[in-house]
């Protein structure tokens, strides 16, 4: 089957965030992408936005952000995947090393568990920077039931 795709640009704002996430959740519904794999990938795109925002730096925040979600399925199951695109400082998450979940409360420290959460959200990512523009695609798979 051929993909079907859907894009959308918002500009970097936290009410343009919540635009978002209702866009991919209905855009999933009609791709008829399963709704465990949907919840996966909006709170992904939640995860990636925010990090646009917070540390993309100034770019970032005066460019359109690029969205587009990219359907395959057939009777054996599928994938969807989810791009972003912005003009924020570049950054490869691929290169960065995983890191290791705190065991107790005490090593637990606020933030910086975001890519941890995509990276287990996703079944793959890719990034490229081209033109001036980061690429992050992430994306999940499901077999048909």
């Amino acid at each position: 089957m051929l993909p079907r795709d859907d894009e959308l640009s918002i500009s970097a704002t936290g009410t343009e965030v919540r635009r978002a996430s209702d866009w991919l959740d209905s855009a999933c519904r009609q791709r008829e992408v399963p709704q465990a794999m949907a919840e996966r990938l909006v709170l992904s795109l939640n995860e990636v936005l925010a990090n646009v925002i917070c540390h993309g730096g100034a770019n970032a925040l005066s460019s359109p952000i690029s969205l587009r979600l990219e359907v395959v399925a057939d009777a054996n199951g599928g994938k969807a995947g989810v791009m972003v695109s912005d003009t924020g400082i570049a950054f490869n998450p691929l290169t960065v090393a995983e890191k290791p979940l705190p065991k107790t409360l005490d090593e637990a420290a606020p933030g910086g568990l975001g890519l941890v959460m995509i990276r287990r959200f996703s079944d793959w990512l890719d990034y490229r920077h081209e033109e001036g523009r980061n690429h992050l695609t992430f994306g999940t798979r499901w077999k048909a039931q």
